[in-house]
């Protein structure tokens, strides 16, 4: 069973500006002039944790969101035999109490960072404290985040014996449901690199993944214009595309793109051909600010998303 406690200290995650960022495009785009459009409707063992807070919860609380302030943040470790190597988990929760039942958005970045500066990249803490207590009045599913490390493997098997996948779906989720969390049917969250590996998630596991929100989506038309190290061939390029490829069954998608982005013209033909029921397509670039700037309105979007999922009470 998983408690979250709110914390003061833990704003500090969302309030950090980190100058790194996603190294995903191939051409650093002009900082927005503004944020995105508004939504267009068409294993075993838990590690090593190092969590914040100044509160307890008692195992019998019912979740409760947190009144103000960011969300709760807790890291834990553990080793990954898929990735071959000690990576980071990080549980971002709204939510005072047992988190026992409640719905997962997973958190893919993008190259250059990891789980912890993602979230801190994003203020992940505080939108989704913010998105938590919108949701409670709108009646939407509630839901934790969750960000794992995925190194730069463009969150697929690499040559290497690199797998971010099978990290995933054999480690993350086992440990997530160890813990209470619902992970029979989960959402996925990504930028830039993160947000090609959300949609190649739900292509390759539509019976798990019921949402993707994806801002950036780090996808090309062909091998050779694929960013260095992004794919170990064209073989594997061509086993892993998303372009080109419908809908998966049972997936809803949200796909934002800053008109400046590199990517601009290929989230464009994804969100056509996904099927998109939500777009964001405004002014911006391939930077932090727009992907902060979307952030709300896609955790709003997986939200709905999710309760769809929820299990009724009789």
């Amino acid at each position: 069973m998983l408690l979250a406690v709110p914390t003061a200290a833990v704003g500090a995650v969302g309030g950090a500006l980190w100058a790194r960022s996603s190294s995903d495009a191939t051409a650093q785009a002009p900082a927005p002039a503004g944020g995105p459009a508004g939504p267009t409707r068409a294993g075993t063992g838990r590690g090593t944790g190092t969590g914040t807070g100044t509160a307890t919860a008692s195992p019998g609380d019912s979740p409760t969101v947190v009144p103000r302030g960011p969300a709760a943040v807790t890291q834990t470790t553990f080793h990954s035999v898929a990735r071959g190597r000690s990576v980071a988990m990080v549980v971002v929760s709204p939510f005072v109490g047992a988190l026992d039942g409640l719905s997962v958005c997973l958190v893919l970045h993008g190259r250059g960072d990891d789980a912890r500066r993602g979230v801190a990249l994003l203020g992940l803490d505080a939108a989704l404290a913010d998105a938590a207590r919108a949701g409670a009045r709108a009646g939407t599913a509630p839901f934790v985040a969750v960000a794992v490390d995925g190194g730069e493997t463009y969150w697929h098997p690499r040559a290497s014996g690199d797998d971010p996948e099978r990290m995933i779906i054999a480690e993350v989720l086992p440990r997530l449901a160890d813990q209470g969390l619902r992970t029979t049917k989960l959402a996925a969250f990504g930028w830039s690199m993160g947000g090609y590996g959300a949609l190649l998630l739900a292509e390759r596991h539509p019976d798990l993944v019921v949402a993707v929100a994806a801002s950036s989506p780090a996808m090309w038309q062909t091998a050779s214009a694929t960013a260095a190290g992004a794919f170990d061939s064209a073989a594997d390029f061509t086993a892993h595309q998303v372009l080109g490829k419908p809908p998966a069954p049972g997936v809803t998608y949200r796909i934002d793109c800053g008109q400046s982005d590199p990517f601009y013209a290929v989230s464009r033909q994804a969100a056509t051909e996904l099927a998109a029921t939500e777009t964001g397509f405004g002014k911006g670039g391939h930077d932090p600010a727009f992907w902060r700037a979307a952030l709300p309105a896609q955790l709003a979007f997986v939200g709905r998303a999710l309760a769809h999922t929820a299990p009724r009470n009789p």
